[in-house]
């Protein structure tokens, strides 16, 4: 049977009938928010190239993810810049460096309401911006990189990390850092494996944001950009290594090789929309070329179309706030429309998109997924 039998715009006739039909949704709890927090700001520092993201302190780095807990976003993912960096990354291990007491103080202020994830690099960390240990001949020795993520994993989870995230791409480095938690009796901390990481040009800005040291490139070390099987054979490797979950990096180039992970895990997969993508979108939206709002949630809707169990991105504060507003609207049309309510009835309260304090909620009072009903 076909035309004029079949016409599939029957259902795409009006936005109720699109909304009942959709495939793909977006919910704030597949949205993870990355922060960058800078030992010794007083204020925080506009990032340039990333128009709205921000270097934040130690203080509004608290206000951000007491902001991402209230709109019910699934984590906050912490990048620490030190001020003084060395050859060895030395502040990454230090228990009182940024990055670890920023992992104490967010996970001291959101508690269990949040997921707070941590980034396991040396990149930030080392005066060469490499994201391990380099040798005499100037190559990142991989071995001798291992024994420090093992120790830097250690120290995260011991500041309070909920999820570890190694992004550094080194052979092996999900085994020696799995081993490393369980000894120092961290079990119960899983790993978030940087999978399949390419060497991408898509990352310029976040060179930035981390004032990053780096001369040249990472390419002897993160994936090629033609190789689609051998992210699949990267992914395999972590996944018997026992990662916990799988990223791709970044993720509206490879959505490709996201849906190739997504067919294979049998862990929850994440994907990692880039500052590159996040500059793109802001540099046409600032020049009038794209409609912003539309451009950033259709890109979130092609990531998680693609098999993303959940997005790291620049927008996830921003986009949570929308579901937040779609949410009041239906249900004050829905209220509005509705012959069936008693006129003694209370009206359902809308939910009014606030920048959140931390005396929003009582310290006792359970969380309910920031009102968001439960989605696929």
């Amino acid at each position: 049977m076909s035309f004029p039998e079949q016409r599939p715009r029957r259902l795409r006739r009006s936005p109720a009938m699109r909304r009942m039909v959709a495939e793909t949704r977006l919910h704030p709890a597949d949205l993870i928010l990355p922060v960058f927090v800078r030992e010794g700001l007083t204020e925080p520092v506009p990032i340039s190239s990333m128009p709205g993201v921000v270097q934040h302190t130690e203080a509004s780095l608290l206000t951000a993810a007491e902001e991402a807990r209230d709109l019910g976003l699934a984590g906050i993912m912490l990048f620490g810049i030190p001020t003084t960096r060395d050859a060895q990354g030395s502040a990454g291990l230090d228990p009182q460096g940024i990055l670890n007491r920023s992992i104490r103080a967010v996970k001291d202020r959101v508690g269990e309401d949040l997921v707070v994830m941590s980034d396991l690099c040396l990149d930030e960390f080392t005066d060469h911006g490499h994201c391990g240990l380099v040798d005499e001949a100037g190559e990142v020795d991989n071995d001798a990189t291992l024994e420090v993520y093992a120790e830097m994993g250690v120290a995260q989870a011991e500041a309070g990390a909920d999820v570890v995230a190694p992004s550094g791409m080194m052979d092996g480095q999900v085994a020696v850092i799995r081993q490393a938690l369980d000894e120092a009796g961290h079990q119960h901390v899983p790993i978030l494996a940087y999978a399949a990481k390419y060497a991408s040009g898509f990352y310029g800005p976040f060179r930035e944001a981390v004032d990053s040291q780096l001369k040249g490139d990472r390419k002897q070390y993160q994936m090629d950009a033609p190789n689609r099987t051998e992210a699949l054979r990267e992914v395999e490797l972590d996944l018997a290594e026992g990662a916990d979950m799988v990223m791709v990096k970044p993720a509206s180039a490879y959505l490709d090789i996201l849906s190739d992970t997504a067919a294979i895990s049998d862990v929850p997969v994440s994907a990692y929309q880039v500052s590159g993508e996040y500059a793109m979108i802001e540099a046409a939206a600032a020049n009038g070329w794209i409609d912003r709002r539309t451009v950033i949630t259709e890109s979130l809707i092609a990531i998680r179309r693609a098999g993303a169990t959940n997005v790291l991105t620049y927008y996830a504060a921003e986009v949570a706030g929308w579901l937040r507003e779609e949410l009041a609207g239906s249900r004050g049309s829905a209220s509005a429309s509705s012959a069936q309510t008693p006129p003694s009835a209370p009206a359902h309260p809308p939910i009014e998109p606030r920048r959140p304090t931390a005396s929003t909620r009582p310290a006792d009072q359970p969380r309910t997924d920031a009102g968001f009903p439960p989605v696929s």
